[in-house]
């Protein structure tokens, strides 16, 4: 395993954070943008982004049913509201279809169609290397608190969010 070194380090930061938690908060965003930049180069390598690959692998576990655009946009890890236009692209690559409910023509179903679900077998593959190198940097005893603690911390991230935009507005 790597020598890891403190994002301080990383990042040449002279002065001291200013408390645990802004460390803790940079660390994560430091933590975040090396993941995504390891994950980019699996999917770089199929054609896709990171937000498509996540559109496809909801769609997958959706089945054969599918699900409406609104409900893919409420599952995505990374919430952005360009959800149409990502679902735009995979269709226009051939990768899923989109569909009007029968019963209700204002909603809008998207499947995964044979090519993409190929598509997600390949990434699947290499998916697994990933899984290992996570596997070497966070030992299977220490994941269930380090699950724990990053729970903890989006949950107090929600709730803080909510209490903000309530100030802004009320």
């Amino acid at each position: 395993m790597p020598k890891s070194r403190s994002v301080a380090e990383e990042i040449g930061q002279s002065k001291p954070f200013s408390g645990v938690g802004q460390e803790v908060l940079v660390t994560l965003l430091r933590t975040t943008d090396e993941a995504r930049r390891y994950l980019s180069g699996f999917m770089d390598r199929e054609g896709i982004t990171l937000q498509q690959y996540n559109v496809l692998r909801i769609l997958r576990g959706a089945g054969s049913e599918g699900l409406p655009t609104l409900e893919v946009g409420r599952r995505m890890l990374e919430q952005q509201p360009g959800v149409t236009r990502l679902v735009d692209r995979l269709i226009a690559k051939g990768l899923v279809a989109r569909t009007r409910d029968r019963e209700d023509r204002r909603r809008v179903v998207c499947t995964i169609n044979r090519a993409g679900l190929d598509l997600l077998a390949r990434v699947d593959e290499r998916m697994a290397c990933v899984e290992e190198d996570v596997a070497r940097g966070v030992p299977v005893s220490r994941a269930p608190g380090l699950l724990e603690l990053l729970n903890a911390l989006r949950a107090q991230l929600k709730e803080a969010g909510r209490e903000s935009d309530s100030r802004d507005t009320g």
